[in-house]
């Protein structure tokens, strides 16, 4: 049956995700913007408490939580900062192609060390020459005559990946076949040619460790090939599918804490002899946020309820993560003019919140990306 309340398991998992987000996340989420530093004891605690690799599959030893669930956790995390939250949600990213496309082997290997202990992995379709344009990229996969591959390349703008493990790396075994030559890797941190480069300083979401992974002749056995060269952007594209609702519950939190900011604010700040709240261009913006909050959770739901009963319909998950992406940071720029000169100084939360808000509209697939998806949809 569809409803629109949480189950009573469900509350008590978003009970759970706003209480730690409100002790352990919101507290230092200004220092590590300042410091572009990811706190690892707050993902260590994370993963202790079941919210980092929330969809992985009880039978290998995860939370097994559903896509829903995954939304609802998301939210609360991104409320308190979406820079952390992008950290300790960047393992489902990872992982799901492994769910998807896996052996049981794989699955039994690296999901099961993910569920065992508190560690990172991280997904790399990215290039310097390849973002949204997937199928454009150039890293190489040389098969050997043992079934193995040998990947030289570059991966470019990778979440978490100075703390990874392992990366779910997608290379080509010939760039001039474009999505028909893209295969998917297994490469643990460990196999001799991977190397990170430079901490990527960026403008939001600077908690969140951001890097580029070199690949110099790295050699992957047969047993870590994912997808076979044919079979990786498909894989990719699936993945995608999967977690683009989720970048729509990013986009509540960082909403709802927008929201929460700006009445507040507006009942204290007084100009002209009355609180801001009492101007009717205030109230029409607070309230132009708040459509934004319940249109864009509406569609977030909808989508991560397809994908937990078997829907398949991708688009949908373009409708929640474009709206949610352009609707947050319209409601974040709002804060910002709410709050005035305030709003413009780091003395206020509102300044991160906009800065935050405006990787939602670039990674994942932009919104010109998702409209472009969209707008093929209605045409096929």
């Amino acid at each position: 049956m569809f409803e629109f309340t949480p189950s009573e398991e469900q509350q008590t998992l978003i009970d759970t995700a706003r209480r730690f987000a409100k002790e352990r996340i919101t507290p230092i989420a200004a220092a590590c913007d300042r410091d572009a530093k990811f706190p690892n004891d707050v993902f260590v605690a994370g993963h202790e408490l079941g919210l980092v690799n929330a969809v992985l599959p009880t039978e290998y030893g995860g939370p097994g939580m559903t896509d829903l669930d995954l939304t609802f956790i998301t939210e609360e995390l991104a409320y308190g900062c979406s820079g952390i939250q992008t950290s300790m949600s960047a393992n489902n990213l990872a992982l799901t192609p492994i769910k998807l496309g896996g052996s049981d082997a794989q699955k039994k290997k690296y999901l099961g060390w993910m569920a065992k202990e508190p560690i990172f992995a991280s997904y790399a379709t990215s290039e310097p020459s390849a973002g949204s344009d997937v199928a454009g990229m150039q890293c190489r996969a040389n098969k050997q005559s043992d079934g193995s591959y040998v990947l030289t390349g570059t991966k470019q703008w990778i979440t978490n990946a100075s703390f990874a493990s392992f990366y779910v790396i997608f290379a080509t075994e010939d760039p001039a076949l474009r999505h028909k030559g893209i295969g998917a890797f297994i490469v643990e941190r460990a196999f001799k040619g991977v190397s990170v480069g430079e901490h990527e300083d960026k403008l939001g979401q600077r908690a969140s460790d951001t890097n580029t992974v070199m690949l110099d002749d790295v050699h992957v056995p047969a047993d870590n090939v994912l997808a076979a060269p044919g079979q990786g952007f498909k894989l990719a594209m699936e993945t995608f599918n999967q977690t683009r609702p989720d970048i729509g519950a990013i986009a509540c939190g960082v909403m709802r804490r927008c929201i929460e900011e700006c009445v507040a604010y507006a009942k204290e700040r007084k100009t002209f002899g009355v609180p801001i709240g009492q101007h009717q261009m205030v109230q029409s913006m607070l309230a132009d946020m708040a459509v934004r909050y319940e249109a864009t959770s509406l569609l977030v739901r909808k989508a991560a309820w397809n994908l937990d009963h078997g829907v398949r319909n991708p688009v949908v998950s373009s409708y929640a993560k474009v709206y949610g992406a352009d609707s947050a940071m319209a409601t974040a720029v709002d804060a910002v003019q709410i709050f005035g000169g305030n709003g413009y100084t780091k003395e206020y939360p509102v300044e991160k919140l906009m800065r935050d808000a405006k990787l939602l509209q670039i990674y994942e697939g932009t919104s010109q990306v998702q409209r472009m998806v969209i707008a093929k949809n209605m045409l096929a």
